[in-house]
């Protein structure tokens, strides 16, 4: 990048979305002037999407917090920091000690993922806390792929992912890696990547009720009924049961199972499901038949499959599929990355471990157990509302806006504004913050060091980056590492004003002597100097898979390492390969293909099959410019046509009387009544007949929020629509696709053209 006199060129790798692209950032008199990709970064390769460019956005935006606020008489007042710390310990602990630790809950959204402070230090809290009750996004879109991973692999972070470069055919389900550039799976210029893998001859096969960007690059595109994915990939399995077609390959040494998947499969020939999911039963044998012809295929699914009732039994089936055409752990198919720190089927002894821990608790109310130490944010109203002991009093929310990402977030709202006290970490008054007694804003994105603790661990390619902060941070505000200490102080009873220092020196002390023994005094030598999350990286990749094991292996990985090759990209740790049996983390060292939790829940999928299908039914969508619900309020983003529109099929339009560009109330009926929103009409042959779509994380017009931009168009909230008590049974993941709804007309365009 060219610079002119004053500029200063600094490397960033972007925290917005999974994709994680780096990026060249252009900097003059401390204001960011210039945002491109970094054609040197191992990982995207100097591709960046439109979120990128918005970090400036981000950054300026008069709505983002500098400082605290604490509501007073129903207002928010600005506040210092110590105000606001000394606000929490006046509140926090003597709803504690009258009403016991389970009075209290924390709610962590996705941008934590994304947060090396948030995602290292949040830990500190909630023990601190001493709670169960803990709930996040991820039982909103992506439990079901931890449950089946940790039942196979036995670790819930152990998830294999397309070798996209290497392989001849990507079947693509519920997913749309174009937009999203891979979910679950870090994957930046899907397109790219797409388009060379059919230019080397290989096919892309995308199966979707939209004609969405993935299916328009796509070989061949199939219609598939909204929440019928089970039906399909069971016919696909049974096809490769029926016909011969099983090829465990090497790992057939590995697997258990194999007969009990074949009787639990048996009555679901592709004849009797085809009906059902709205595609023949040749076409489900011919796609079968392809995955096990292909030396190298693979099928990725996410989170169209993972957000119906059936979202563990997807994400199951699409693993065996992998499996019994030999295509698991195998090039060109689906492969486990290497990540070089904080993956925990990198640590301990190489195939065999603990494996999974399941519903060790319960939720008070319902009953609902927990999966990966998480309840379903679903069940979170009724914690609040419902009175006896264990009732939720208090809450502490972490970048998170459930009252929009969450169903019935009408319910939700008026629970929260029931607390006796409530506490957020966020950047905006939102529609969930404006419940809060305190909220605590976070340093904007560039003021932060970065590494990817997730998202290596979901690479399509094994690789180590590291970002140091762009641009200074104020030095009245804290690190959110060093937010998460003072309020695990508070919560422990010692107070706001802890030495975070030297609390962060204890937790540091006792966890290196637990995880090393005696060779703790030697890590700790090793990492004097150094503080925070960056000491936790620098262990971390030490005594990882490419570490250089405290100087035992000195050309091996340390954190100084890693800053230096910052600006050159970072450190390129080469192509995906085979990790199993060494990955496995299971008890006996082996793949149970057959895992109880989830046979046991065929009968109701073979229940439901018997159903008819509803005539119209409501899906959501991904938007590469709208990837969480603060996003609309970014110039750079929120310019352009209107995004949150309601598309549907011709054919439904014409039935139902709507006009392109018209209105229409979009209705539900649900366990606890009927529910509406109306939305703006877009007609599109794109959409299946019987499905209408509407985007994720609209529904910026409530009162008390401070989104400016956001409530110019506010848009309709798709998950007003859904049912808090629908919920996908193996793994309490919200059901929020393949709803049935009722629409009607409400204001339409003068002379509009049907």
């Amino acid at each position: 990048m060219k610079t002119s006199p004053g500029e200063s060129i600094h490397h960033r790798i972007c925290p917005l979305c999974e994709a994680c692209c780096g990026l060249e950032i252009s900097v003059r008199e401390g204001a960011v002037v210039g945002i491109r990709g970094h054609e040197a970064d191992v990982l995207s390769r100097g591709y960046i999407c439109p979120k990128a460019v918005a970090l400036k956005d981000l950054h300026e935006d008069p709505d983002r917090l500098r400082s605290p606020l604490i509501k007073r008489h129903g207002t928010f007042e600005p506040a210092t920091w110590s105000q606001a710390y000394a606000e929490i310990a006046r509140r926090l602990p003597p709803v504690l000690q009258e009403h016991g630790r389970q009075a209290a809950g924390i709610v962590v959204g996705n941008p934590a993922a994304h947060k090396i402070g948030l995602g290292l230090y949040f830990p500190r809290l909630a023990r601190a806390l001493g709670t169960h009750n803990i709930f996040s996004a991820s039982t909103l879109d992506q439990i079901p792929r931890h449950l089946v991973s940790g039942l196979l692999y036995g670790h819930w972070m152990s998830v294999p992912v397309p070798d996209i470069e290497r392989c001849d055919l990507l079947i693509v389900l519920g997913a749309n890696p174009a937009a999203s550039n891979g979910s679950m799976w870090t994957v930046p210029d899907f397109r790219g990547k797409s388009k060379a893998l059919r230019a080397r001859g290989g096919r892309l096969v995308v199966i979707d009720p939209r004609r969405s960007e993935t299916a328009a690059l796509a070989d061949e595109h199939d219609f598939i009924r909204p929440g019928a994915d089970v039906f399909l990939l069971l016919g696909m399995v049974h096809t490769l049961f029926a016909e011969g077609r099983v090829v465990a390959g090497r790992l057939h040494v590995l697997f258990d199972g194999l007969a009990e998947v074949e009787a639990a499969v048996a009555p679901f020939d592709a004849s009797a499901v085809a009906a059902r999911c709205g595609l023949s039963a040749e076409r489900i044998r011919a796609l079968a038949r392809a995955l096990a012809a292909t030396p190298r295929a693979a099928v990725y699914a996410r989170i169209g499959t993972c957000t119906q009732e059936f979202g563990s039994l997807c994400t199951w089936l699409v693993d065996l599929l992998n499996a019994l055409t030999g295509h698991l752990d195998e090039p060109g198919g689906v492969l486990f990355p290497l990540a070089p720190a904080f993956a925990a089927n990198t640590q301990g002894a190489d195939g065999v471990g603990r494996g999974v821990q399941l519903g060790r608790h319960r939720s008070r109310v319902g009953g609902l157990p927990e999966v990966m130490g998480e309840l379903p944010i679903t069940c979170l109203a009724e914690e609040i509302e419902t009175g006896g002991a264990g009732q939720l009093r208090t809450l502490v929310t972490i970048a998170c806006n459930p009252v929009l990402s969450a169903p019935n977030g009408a319910r939700l709202a008026g629970a929260l504004a029931s607390l006796d006290f409530m506490v957020s970490m966020d950047i905006y008054v939102n529609e969930t913050t404006r419940h809060a007694d305190v909220i605590l804003p976070a340093p904007s994105p560039l003021e932060e060091m970065h590494y990817d603790v997730a998202f290596a661990q979901l690479s399509w390619r094994n690789q180590a980056r590291y970002s140091a902060p762009v641009l200074p941070r104020d030095p009245a505000q804290p690190a959110e590492w060093q937010t998460l200490l003072t309020l695990a102080s508070i919560a422990a009873g010692t107070g706001a004003d802890a030495d975070t220092a030297r609390l962060d020196d204890e937790f540091f002390a006792a966890d290196v002597r637990r995880q090393f023994g005696d060779l703790a005094p030697r890590v700790l030598e090793a990492t004097a100097g150094l503080a925070g999350p960056e000491r936790l990286l620098d262990v971390a990749l030490r005594a990882g898979p490419y570490g250089d094991r405290f100087g035992d292996r000195p050309e091996g990985l340390d954190l100084a390492g890693l800053k230096a090759a910052a600006d050159s990209g970072g450190i390129d740790l080469g192509p995906l390969a085979p990790r199993l049996p060494a990955l496995l983390r299971t008890p006996d060292g082996r793949i149970g293909l057959a895992p109880a939790r989830l046979l046991d829940d065929l009968p109701r999928a073979a229940a439901a099959l018997g159903r008819a299908a509803p005539e119209l039914v409501v899906i959501g969508r991904r938007d590469v410019r709208s990837n969480n619900s603060w996003m609309h309020n970014l110039p750079v983003l929120a310019k352009g046509p209107m995004r949150c529109t309601a598309l549907l099929h011709p054919d439904d339009a014409r039935r139902l009387g709507l006009d392109d560009g018209g209105r229409a109330r979009i209705a539900s009926r649900t366990s606890t009544g009927e529910r509406s929103i109306e939305a703006q009409i877009q007609i599109s042959a794109d959409m299946m007949p019987g499905v209408i779509s509407l985007p994720h994380g609209w529904g910026h017009d409530l009162p008390g929020t401070v989104l400016g931009l956001a409530a110019q168009r506010p848009g309709a909230n798709l998950n007003a629509l859904m049912d808090e008590n629908l919920r996908d049974l193996p793994s309490g993941n919200a059901v929020l696709t393949g709803v049935a709804v009722q629409v009607t007309a409400l204001n339409q365009v003068p002379h509009a053209k049907q």
